[in-house]
């Protein structure tokens, strides 16, 4: 274990102990060997170390720390910032993004879909173009859903032409555009610093951002759409509302799953890649 190595935040977050005071748990990536190290700090070191530190993306260095014998633990009392990684996309970013999603849905040629959701966009055009995709696996960062948004758009526009017409265009860019659109609640994101905490209040009203993307598009009217929005998270115990692995499912339910999966794997996934 070489103890003066870069390492790179993947994920930060804070809650309260068993006494009451409060804790963080940090997970890093070894810039030099792609291993994974959890981190935990008290609340005396968390009161000495700025938060901004912590945002995913950043290239820090534990300055002080006790390590397990596997060194993939570490009690962390202090931290040198490396190198700080951006907030995500800035302002003209966004827009550019954003105007791209608005032309793929001025494409549309079923006139009801096409003023959903592009009244459903224009409604939350300010939470979608900073929101993030995820809080730690995926797209983490400000404007990461947008980005994400477009690159399932952009590869479901790939795979069209081999689904043989059993997905019209419209309903399958459609569904790219609003398979996480609960995430712009699911998520909040702090500006200044790029953290990013889940809304507890949202989980308590909604469980998960499939239910209220599937709720959002059945209450309009558009069956097929909530319905792979539905299963889009594959199985029941990774937040399906379908789990995939049920038999008899026509073949619409499986797509938007794996265009979604593609860009969480390979797309723009981590701040410093866009």
């Amino acid at each position: 274990m070489d103890l003066t190595s870069n390492y790179q935040v993947i994920n930060f977050s804070t809650g309260p102990t068993k006494a009451g005071t409060k804790m963080g748990k940090l997970q890093l990536k070894n810039l030099s060997d792609e291993t994974i190290l959890n981190c935990v700090l008290w609340e005396e070191a968390l009161g000495r170390i700025d938060e901004k530190v912590f945002r995913p993306g950043n290239t820090i260095k534990i300055k002080t720390g006790t390590y397990n014998e596997q060194f993939n633990n570490c009690n962390v009392s202090a931290i040198t910032l490396v190198e700080e990684a951006k907030l995500g996309l800035d302002e003209a970013q966004q827009k550019e993004y954003y105007d791209k999603l608005i032309s793929y849905v001025d494409n549309f040629t079923d006139v009801k879909l096409k003023d959903f959701v592009k009244k459903t966009l224009s409604q939350n055009e300010e939470l979608f173009k900073t929101a993030p995709a995820a809080k730690a696996m995926h797209h983490n960062y400000l404007g990461g859903l947008l980005v994400h948004t477009v690159e399932c758009v952009e590869i479901a526009q790939t795979v069209l032409p081999k689904l043989n017409g059993k997905i019209s265009s419209d309903e399958l860019v459609a569904a790219s555009i609003l398979h996480d659109i609960g995430k712009i609640f699911e998520y909040n994101i702090n500006k200044e610093t790029g953290l990013i905490e889940l809304n507890e209040q949202f989980e308590k009203d909604w469980i998960t951002h499939s239910q209220y993307g599937f709720t959002l598009c059945m209450g309009a009217g558009f069956d097929r759409i909530a319905k792979m929005i539905a299963a889009h998270h594959g199985r029941a115990d990774w937040g399906a509302m379908i789990d995939l692995d049920k038999r008899g499912l026509e073949p619409f339910y499986y797509v938007i799953h794996h265009i979604d999966d593609l860009s969480a794997k390979f797309g723009k996934i981590t701040v410093n890649e866009i």
